[in-house]
């Protein structure tokens, strides 16, 4: 799918935005409405493959949904236990199903916002590393943001496709999408589940157009509607009270946001460290991608700053 540039609508990209964006260390702005681009900026000049951090599960989470349509996944239902045998001697780990990660309500003990995913970076098992963690609460009960989650996701999708997370994503993503080659870091077969994914901006905002479609591509529903319409509802409040706001409420590893949390528009989006965010805004046919200098975790409200006053303005009018 070609996207055309957009003929109409108002300047977005003035000189007094632009040195906004140089204070909140914006590198990139693709923005999509209707299907068509109406702005597309870059801080070097060009677009390129960069690091989006944990918007990574997302795309992991389209392909749990695609690898349960496909049939190598019973559903969200099923227990973890049948991939990792060693949860059954936790009457509560062997409880855990694949939807619990998807939420992150798997029950696990991670706490300080996702602190042991660097500790398990320095292990040299990293299943292991997050099977062994104890359980601070029943599955289903608690949000707890857990990249572990998303690790073990991805290697039961590499057990039950028989093939890596990467290029299972490549036939069933990147190669329709026309991704240019995207990175992804791994640890021991195992492409990494919560980060470690490498994209251009363009691209981040042709895969929240395919959510924006309804997982639709060129006439191929590339992730079942139901899945997408699932991924991106509600199933916990997640950190909607976060301050400064930059998450929401949580779905199947996207962050919802409603009018009533962000007093703009409902949203929702795809979120990674220090500001890089797929946001997609059903009631304007809009989508944007927005990457940021990481400068820390609560500086990525200057991307969100963009969306709500700036470009969600911009393309009411």
């Amino acid at each position: 799918m070609h996207i055309p540039m957009a003929t109409n609508g108002p300047e977005l990209l003035t000189d007094e935005l632009l040195e906004q964006l140089a204070a909140w260390k914006i590198n990139d702005l693709v923005v999509l409405q209707h299907g068509k681009l109406r702005w597309e900026w870059h801080e070097s000049g060009s677009d390129r493959l960069a690091a989006v951090y944990s918007a990574t599960k997302s795309i992991l989470s389209a392909l749990v949904g695609i690898a349960i349509e496909d049939g190598y996944i019973a559903g969200i239902e099923e227990p973890i236990a049948r991939y990792f045998p060693e949860l059954n001697t936790d009457e509560r780990k062997s409880r855990i199903r694949i939807k619990h990660l998807l939420t992150m309500t798997a029950g696990l003990e991670w706490p300080d916002f996702d602190k042991p995913y660097w500790k398990m970076r320095r292990t040299d098992d990293w299943i292991a590393f997050i099977l062994a963690q104890p359980m601070a609460q029943d599955p289903g009960e608690a949000f707890a943001y857990n990249s572990g989650n998303s690790h073990l996701l991805s290697a039961i999708l590499t057990m039950t496709t028989g093939a890596t997370t990467y290029s299972y994503a490549d036939e069933k993503l990147f190669r329709p999408l026309r991704f240019r080659k995207p990175r992804w870091n791994s640890h021991s077969g195992i492409y990494e589940g919560g980060a470690g994914l490498h994209l251009t901006s363009n691209d981040m905002a042709k895969f929240g157009q395919l959510y924006l479609q309804g997982g639709l591509w060129e006439s191929e529903q590339l992730i079942p509607r139901s899945w997408v319409e699932a991924s991106t509802s509600v199933h916990h409040k997640g950190l909607a009270h976060y301050e400064p706001p930059i998450f929401g409420e949580y779905g199947y590893h996207w962050w919802i946001s409603l009018q009533s949390h962000n007093g703009v528009v409902d949203c929702c989006f795809a979120k990674g460290y220090g500001g890089q965010y797929i946001f997609i805004v059903p009631s304007l046919d809009l989508v944007a991608a927005i990457r940021k200098e990481p400068e820390g975790k609560s500086e990525a409200i200057y991307a969100k700053e963009l969306l709500f006053r700036h470009i969600v303005p911009a393309c009411r009018s």
